[in-house]
C-alpha cells in the first residue's frame, strides 16, 4: 500500500487539470472546463478524494500534487501508447464500433496489446492510493478492462464504471474480436452506468449472448469464479448532464449579453441565425447539415441576406486520418456554399475551426434563434443542454437528433432524422417560422427538465446506486466494508 491512500478515487483517461507553461517557463495547473468536474469536486473533498489520470503530454512523468483541495495522480503515457493505445485501439477501433460504425473500425492486435497494458498501468495506479473500502468511480470507455483489473488486485474496493458514449447493438458489437475481454473487464465494477437504457439493454444482451449469465434489468448475476463469490452487477442508465446554474450564471452576466449583441451585429443583423457547436467528428451529422442548408439556399427556400449558419467545429484528433479526411470534405462544402450563395455584404456560413472560451460559447447560444443538433450517434450531447440552459429569455429552438442520448429527455425540441435530408430541410424552416408563443412553450419545457437532471443530479445518483450496491455485497456476504457516510455530501437544493 502507498503512504498515501483516498476513501473516494476518480480515474479517467484525462486528468481534470491541464498544465499552463508560461513565457518564461514556469509550469502551473489550471482546472479543466466541464461538467464533471463541477459535479465531482465536493464529493472529492469531502471524501479526501484522488483523481488519476494522464496528464495530457506525452512523456511527462510526474508526482503526484494538490490541485484546488484534490490530490491529483498523473498516469505517464508515452507516444507510443498515445498511437496505439488511444489514437489506435481508443479512437480507430471503439469509437466508430460503439458509435454504429459510421466509419470503419480498424482491428489491431498490437492496439489491443498496448490497451491491456494501458488499462493494468492506470488500474495499478489506481489500486496504489485507494484506501480499504475505497469507492473508485472509472470514466469512460478508454479504461473498460480497469473494473475487472481492480477487482481482482483488490476485491475490497466498491467500484464503479460510467460509459459516456453509447453502446453498440449486439450485432455490431459482436464484430470485436476482443468482445470476451470487454465484457469481462466492465462486469469487475459493481454499477455499470450508460447515458440511455438502450445502451444497457445492449450491454445486458452483450453479456447474455457471450457470457450465459442471468440478466433481470437492472441486475447482471455473475457466477464465482474459484475463490471469488458470486456478485450482482447493476447496469442501468445514468444521463449525464451539465452544470445547469453556473451555465444559467454565466449566460446572464451584462457582458456576455452584451456580446451575444455584437456576434448579431458582426454577422450583419441577419433574421435568422442558425448555430452548429461540435467536435470535428464524423458521428456529429456536420456534413448532413452543410447538405441540407445548402439545398435550401438552392431552392429558394433561405437567402443569405436573411439566415446566417454559424457553424464551431473544434480541432479534434488531427493525427488520425478519418478526421483529417472529414475536415477536408467539411472545408470543401463550406467553400462551396459560400461561393455559390454568399454576397459582398453577407456570408452564408461563418466557419469556426477551433475551440472558444465558455463566456464565447455561452454568448454565442444567445445570438443564437435556432440550434441544430444532426449527430448521427451521441452518447447524450451536452451542447444542446447548454443552449437550453443559456436561453433564460426562453426564447429560440432546438432541433435536435433522435440518435443524441439528450433526445430522450428533451422532446420538446423539434426531433429530426439527420439522415433523412428532406426531413431536416422541412424542419430547419419549420425552426425559422416558428411563432414566439411556441418557442416559449417548448424552451419553457426545455428549461425545466434540464434543471431537473442537471449534473449534480446525475453523479448524486450514481453514487447513491453505488452505496446500494455496498450494502446488497455485505447482505450477500461480502467482504466487510467501510461504510459511505463519511463521503456523502448534502447538496443545496436548486433553485
Amino acid at each position: 500500500m502507498a503512504d498515501e491512500s483516498y476513501s473516494f478515487v476518480v480515474v479517467s483517461n484525462r486528468l481534470p487539470v491541464d498544465r499552463v507553461v508560461d513565457e518564461a517557463g514556469n509550469a502551473s495547473w489550471k482546472q479543466s472546463p466541464g461538467g464533471l468536474v463541477t459535479a465531482l469536486e465536493p464529493v472529492m473533498r469531502a471524501a479526501d478524494g484522488a483523481w488519476v489520470g494522464w496528464a495530457g503530454q506525452a512523456d511527462l512523468d510526474l508526482e503526484p500534487f494538490d490541485n484546488a483541495g484534490i490530490r491529483i495522480v498523473p498516469v505517464p503515457l508515452s507516444e507510443s501508447d498515445l498511437e496505439l493505445y488511444y489514437e489506435g485501439f481508443s479512437n480507430d477501433t471503439l469509437w466508430p464500433l460503439y458509435h454504429d460504425v459510421i466509419a470503419q473500425p480498424s482491428y489491431h492486435r498490437e492496439w489491443w496489446e498496448r490497451y491491456v497494458q494501458v488499462n493494468r498501468r492506470f488500474a495499478e495506479a489506481v489500486a496504489g492510493v485507494s484506501a480499504p473500502g475505497a469507492t473508485v468511480w472509472v470514466q469512460d470507455y478508454q479504461l473498460q478492462l480497469v473494473p475487472a483489473m481492480l477487482r481482482e488486485a483488490r476485491p475490497d474496493l466498491l467500484i464503479g464504471f460510467f460509459n459516456h458514449i453509447p453502446f453498440p447493438a449486439y450485432g455490431l458489437y459482436s464484430q470485436l474480436p476482443w468482445r470476451l475481454q470487454i465484457i469481462d473487464g466492465l462486469l469487475g465494477a459493481d454499477v455499470v452506468g450508460f447515458q440511455r437504457v438502450a445502451d444497457a439493454g445492449n450491454f445486458s444482451r452483450a453479456v447474455r449472448r457471450l457470457r450465459g449469465y442471468t440478466t433481470k434489468s437492472p441486475v447482471i448475476e455473475v457466477p464465482g469464479v474459484d475463490d471469488a463469490p458470486a456478485r450482482r452487477v447493476i447496469a442501468k442508465p445514468f444521463p449525464i448532464s451539465i452544470d445547469v446554474a453556473g451555465f444559467q450564471e454565466l449566460a446572464s452576466r451584462p457582458e456576455v449579453q452584451e456580446r451575444a449583441r455584437q456576434i448579431r451585429e458582426d454577422l450583419g443583423n441577419p433574421k435568422t441565425i442558425m448555430l452548429g457547436v461540435d467536435r470535428l467528428d464524423y458521428t456529429k451529422g456536420i456534413t448532413h447539415r452543410l447538405k441540407a442548408f445548402g439545398e435550401l439556399l438552392a431552392d429558394g427556400s433561405l437567402s443569405v441576406e436573411d439566415v446566417t449558419l454559424v457553424q464551431v467545429a473544434t480541432p479534434s484528433r488531427e493525427r488520425v486520418e478519418s478526421y483529417r479526411q472529414l475536415r477536408d470534405e467539411i472545408e470543401l462544402a463550406v467553400g462551396r456554399i459560400n461561393g455559390d450563395y454568399g454576397t459582398i455584404s453577407h456570408q452564408a456560413i461563418s466557419y469556426l475551426h477551433h475551440g472558444f472560451p465558455r463566456e464565447e460559447m455561452a454568448a454565442l447560444y444567445l445570438a443564437a434563434d435556432v440550434m441544430l443538433v444532426t449527430a448521427l450517434r451521441d452518447g447524450m450531447n451536452l451542447v444542446a443542454k447548454e443552449y437550453v440552459a443559456a436561453r433564460s429569455d426562453e426564447d429560440g429552438v432546438l432541433i435536435l437528433s433522435e440518435f443524441a442520448g439528450a433526445s430522450d429527455e428533451l422532446r420538446a425540441a423539434l426531433l429530426v432524422n439527420p439522415h433523412d435530408i428532406d426531413g431536416l430541410k422541412d424542419t430547419i424552416l419549420r425552426a425559422i417560422d416558428m411563432p414566439r408563443h411556441e418557442r416559449r412553450k417548448r424552451m419553457h419545457s426545455l428549461r425545466k427538465k434540464v434543471a431537473e437532471n442537471d449534473v449534480s443530479h446525475w453523479s448524486d445518483s450514481f453514487l447513491a446506486t453505488l452505496r446500494r450496491a455496498r450494502r446488497t455485497r455485505a447482505a450477500w456476504g461480502g467482504s466487510g466494508l467501510p461504510g459511505e457516510a463519511e463521503w456523502t455530501v448534502e447538496r443545496p437544493p436548486q433553485s
